[in-house]
């Protein structure tokens, strides 16, 4: 929408002056400068002037934002921007008059350009006291005996006329060109053509310039102008622009994985709204705030750079649209796509207009007078490239590999509204879209443009709010009247703790609905799974020839460690197996003292890997082997060596698995001269390196970009990059045994032979096991206080280390540098904590700022709470010890988090934690077969949309539900007698008992004890019952075994949670 770009200088993509920090890339350069000599020659009369030289001067560095065809073509045939150079191409050699530095870097330039079009690269270095009049005279005569001989005419040099001189030195190569009797035409246009159609690599620079563009679009600005309409917040459009430049310059920070270093912005971010709307190029945000009210529309627009390729990205957003809005916006989104589909190989540049004007007039010919006048522009290295705009004029041919900016808009619209801000509106719509053989391809889709996507409703919420403001408060009144006790305000009418925290999980219940339905919207195809490379046995070969097999040492069975073979004597000869093909290996000794080597090899059918045998399918197999020895010593160190042999294979082979699924990560910078790496002595690490010998504890590292722990051993060593951390915990030893730093991390990285996320530093503050003696020790006894005190003290000693060692961590994350990381040593919160079974064991579970987290039991547990979609409270009910804790991931392909035993006691301060950190949270009587659920949800979304999200886990809303419609069926119900009231009140308690199971046997057996007890009768008791009531009926007493038999089965008719009611005996 704007053409406001970044400043020319210094150098994009690194200033070249400072020589050897920079390289270029000879190969680009080749395929460009072809390219260029190519086209010239193809198209010199038409596109280049006739030219015969063509002279590019660029000029100094600028704070002005401006795009200058000098500047574009350094970075397409060098990948720097070189200012104050002069480029001269002629047909024989290519003159460079530039300072020493850019002459030292341009060197390298000489072999390729002979090779590539077979000219000569000549330099003309210019002193920094010199301004270059005497290397421009020497160009000139250059130029002059470059024409061909006889010819009366001066030579025809090219030059771009758009382009002021600026600076000494190019004023004065435009006064010396302008007064060399040359002829000078400007070939724009042949630059315009030639970077018109792009190439892979610059097609891969667009499409992740446009990815970013369209990320930011819709996980920053979307977000941010609905949190300023939902909290009625006043913020200025300029402000809205600075903080969208800033989200777009700190790609890592929104969680786009580019480096910030290739970014920039084309213009500064576009903000409009309030009536106040400016389509053309230059428009630019004000300083008013921003109108959200009724028929309200927001225009928003941005644009991206990768590696200096822009791309662009438009939208506009309504509040309340009305239906002159919606049509408009509907009508201009039909001809946006028709636009789109016309960019074909082959089609002319007004056709793609023409098919956007041919929409607005079949549906809305009103609105044909405020259509735009062009359909957009090329983009590329130029966030408007000349001469290629997409109007009705331009005969030009569409070809595959071309970009363009495709930018429709209505403008100077009205609308019937009360509100003058919202009576005259427009509306714009852009893409970025990648030429293909095949059509088009929209490079900037992950912003949804439909109009359900960009319309938000305000009114409907209002209405609803006001419609149910009367119900609430008819029914608050009864429920007051009725039950005044259990009300949740105190006396004088102030809201309590309880009902506050309900109504925050009201709105937050409001809010993640929402949030779920635009991401269930948006959900992709995934990055499909991960497979790990290994190595099959078909690829694993012994030996490449026969000469390498080992010389036989008789007729015996030889173990080669150095390839992994065994060689078995069959028939005479040595044949060799490789280990991977074994199966089992075992020797056995019969009566006669005869000793068996038994031999079984992986063979078809075998739980091995199939697709070995799908490549041999016509080969022979051998399936075992057994040899007969006299020698029992000798028969078992063979069948020892080749068992240590396989084992270690695997091992090695498992190993190179893990490590080939390893992220790529920075190498570490070492802290040396007078940096001096932050320290901290005598640690042990978790997980623990492999090997057989003692354990050694360790020293842990603060570098340039990284943490080193290392041991004296050379081969126990972890790196941890600061870029690669996403938690970092500092936990002091209060009731623990060990003070501890643990890093979670973004991606696995090896310690020894383990592959792992987590990685934790600790100090044991006291000795885990004391010596017991024979007699009981005095609580008086000078030795154990003394013992006690010292313990005391090397506890803080050790808490005091650690948090030196936090502090001045902290201090090197604070640099500028790592601003964009967001690392700080997190600590975790006990009074917080409760205990419950994450895993296997009961452990004690810790809340942080940003995590729940357990670090003191292996395995680890680290939940980020930024990730978390909800919490769901199961097993929730009078009479329960405990609870479970299913806490379920934005990220629907992850399982489910289960905490399971969490005592009852714990429940209010966990919802009281969920409440302060705005995580939504459920509570349900029964366990949830969550993986069932989140299929259900990802195989049809707009079904859980339409059913009202996570709604169906509201606990309260089904019991009122169910209390309503009890009302209404046992109105005028009275109960007849005492029996039926004890009758109805054991349904219930059985109903929660049923409603009470949990998945796991155990816990079964624990319930069914559970209740047992709490009934309360013994059997002796029960029997009493019994006999007493057949006498009241006048029955015989049953038999001593009849009697224990029906006590027995009632016994197991109330303990089972699915016994019927009608089932139980009466008494």
């Amino acid at each position: 929408m704007a053409e406001k770009p970044i400043a020319n200088g210094p150098l994009r993509k690194g200033n070249a002056g400072r020589g050897s920090e920079y390289t270029i890339d000879l190969n680009t350069f080749s395929q460009h400068l072809q390219a260029l000599y190519t086209h010239w020659h193809q198209n010199k009369d038409e596109l280049w002037g006739s030219a015969n030289v063509l002279a590019i001067a660029t000029p100094p560095p600028s704070e002005d934002l401006r795009y200058l065809k000098s500047s574009s073509l350094n970075i397409w045939l060098l990948g720097y921007e070189f200012p104050e150079m002069v480029m001269v191409f002629g047909v024989k050699n290519i003159h460079f008059l530039c300072s020493q530095r850019k002459a030292s870097l341009l060197e390298v330039l000489k072999k390729s350009a002979k090779e590539a079009v077979g000219v000569d690269v000549v330099m003309h270095v210019k002193a920094k006291t010199d301004d270059g009049s005497t290397q421009m005279d020497a160009v000139l005569r250059a130029i002059h005996s470059q024409s061909k001989q006889g010819e009366s005419a001066a030579p025809t040099v090219g030059y771009i006329a758009r382009e002021v001189p600026e600076g000494k030195l190019l004023e004065l190569w435009a006064d010396k060109l302008k007064n060399s009797g040359f002829q000078l035409i400007d070939m724009t246009n042949g630059l315009t053509d030639l970077f018109a159609v792009k190439d892979k690599s610059e097609i891969t620079c667009i499409k992740k310039a446009s990815y970013l563009s369209a990320f930011v679009m819709k996980n920053f600005v979307v977000p941010k102008v609905e949190q300023v309409i939902d909290e009625e917040k006043k913020v200025t459009h300029s402000s809205l622009t600075d903080d969208t430049e800033k989200a777009l310059l700190s790609p890592v920070k929104i969680g786009v994985k580019l480096k910030a270093d290739n970014v920039e912005i084309c213009y500064p971010p576009i903000f409009q709204s309030g009536g106040k709307f400016d389509l053309r190029l230059g428009a630019s945000s004000n300083d008013e705030y921003l109108y959200y009210d009724s028929a309200s529309v927001i225009i928003c627009a941005l644009g991206s750079r990768y590696s200096s390729y822009c791309s662009n990205v438009a939208r506009t957003y309504f509040i309340d649209a009305d239906g002159a809005q919606s049509r408009a916006y509907e009508v201009l989104l039909k001809a946006h796509e028709a636009a789109i589909l016309a960019l074909k190989p082959g089609n002319l540049f007004s056709a793609v207009y023409q098919a956007a004007l041919s929409v607005v007039k079949r549906d809305a010919p009103e609105l044909v007078p405020n259509l735009t006048k062009y359909a957009g522009t090329g983009i590329g290295l130029e966030f408007r490239e000349p001469g290629m705009s997409l109007n009705a004029r331009n005969e030009r041919v569409l070809k595959s590999g071309m970009v363009f900016n495709v930018s429709l808009g209505f403008q100077n619209l009205q609308t019937n509204t009360s509100s003058p801000k919202s009576q005259n509106f427009s509306l714009a719509l852009a893409d970025t879209v990648i030429v293909t053989d095949d059509g088009s391809n929209v490079a900037t889709s992950l912003s949804s443009k439909y109009l359900k996507d960009v319309s938000y409703s305000l009114k409907e919420d209002e209405e609803e709010e006001e419609e149910e403001l009367p119900k609430l408060k008819v029914e608050s009144n009864i429920k007051n009247t009725s039950f005044s006790k259990a009300t949740l305000r105190s006396d004088n009418g102030e809201i309590s703790k309880e009902e506050l925290r309900k109504q925050h999980q009201a709105e937050l219940a409001h809010q993640k609905n929402a949030e779920t339905a635009r991401r269930l919207a948006g959900v992709g195809s995934g990055t499909g799974d991960e497979h790990t490379n290994v190595r099959s046995a078909s690829e694993l070969i012994s030996y490449k020839s026969v000469n390498e097999i080992p010389p036989p040492r008789g007729m015996m069975i030889q173990v080669d460690q150095k390839n992994d073979t065994i060689l078995l004597p069959i028939y005479g000869s040595m044949v060799p197996f490789h280990v991977s093909t074994l199966k089992t290996v075992s020797s056995q000794q019969d009566t006669n003292r005869n000793c068996f080597i038994r031999i079984i090899f992986n063979v078809p059918g075998t739980p091995s890997n199939e697709s070995n045998f799908l490549k041999n399918q016509g080969a022979i197999y051998l399936k075992e082997v057994s040899f007969r020895s006299k020698d029992p010593r000798h028969t078992s160190e063979v069948v020892q060596l080749i068992k240590t042999l396989r084992r270690n294979f695997i091992t090695r082979e498992s190993e190179k698995a893990e490590r080939a699924t390893l992220v790529s990560q920075e190498k570490l910078v070492l802290a040396v001269n007078k940096y001096k790496p932050i320290r901290l002595l005598n640690l042990w690490v978790r997980p623990v390196f492999g090997g057989r010998g003692r354990k050694l504890s360790g020293t842990l590292e603060a570098h340039v970009n990284g943490l080193r722990y290392s041991t004296s051993r050379p081969d126990e060593r972890v790196d941890i990059m600061f870029v690669n951390i996403k938690h970092a915990f500092f936990q002091p030893a209060e009731k623990e045994m060990i003070t501890l730093l643990h890093f979670h991390l973004h991606n696995h990285i090896m310690v020894g032979n383990k592959k792992t996320k987590d990685v934790q530093f600790y100090v044991e503050v006291m000795d885990m096991v004391q010596t017991i003696r024979g007699g009981k020790r005095s609580a008086y006894d000078p030795d154990e206080i003394e013992e006690e005190q010292r313990e005391r003290e090397r506890k803080n000693k050790i808490n005091v280390d650690f948090q030196n060692f936090v502090n001045r961590v902290n201090d090197l994350w604070g640099q500028p540098r790592f601003r964009g990381l967001h690392l700080e040593f997190d600590q975790p919160l006990r009074e917080l904590g409760f205990h419950g079974v994450p895993h296997k064991a009961s452990t004690f579970l810790v809340p942080t700022s940003s995590c729940l987290v357990e670090l003191i039991e292996t395995p680890f547990l680290v939940i980020t709470l930024s990730e978390v979609e909800i919490v769901n409270l199961e097993r929730i009910g009078l009479g329960q010890k405990n609870f479970d804790m299913a806490i379920v991931f934005k990220d629907f392909k992850r399982n489910v988090m289960r905490i399971d035993s969490i005592p009852s006691a714990s429940v209010d301060s966990i919802k009281e934690w969920l409440d302060t950190t705005d995580i939504k949270y459920y509570e349900s009587r029964l366990n949830m077969n969550w993986p069932a659920v989140l299929k259900t949800i990802t195989d049809d979304p707009q079904a859980f949309i339409d059913n009202g999200g996570w709604e169906f886990l509201n606990l309260e809303a089904t019991d009122s539900d169910s209390e309503e419609s009890s009302e209404d069926t046992d109105q005028g119900y009275d109960p007849s007698d005492a029996e039926s009231d004890s009758y109805s009140e054991d349904d219930d308690d059985d109903d929660s008992e049923s409603e009470s199971l949990v998945e796991s046997e155990d816990e079964e057996e624990n319930s069914e004890e559970d209740s047992e007890e709490e009934e309360g009768k013994t059997w002796e008791e029960l029997e009493r019952e019994a006999s007493k009531a057949d006498k009241e009926k006048g029955e015989e007493p049953d038999s001593e075994d009849e009697r224990r038999r029906k006590m027995k089965a009632f016994g197991k008719s109330r303990a089972g949670p699915s016994s019927a009611a009608s089932k139980r005996p009466k008494f």
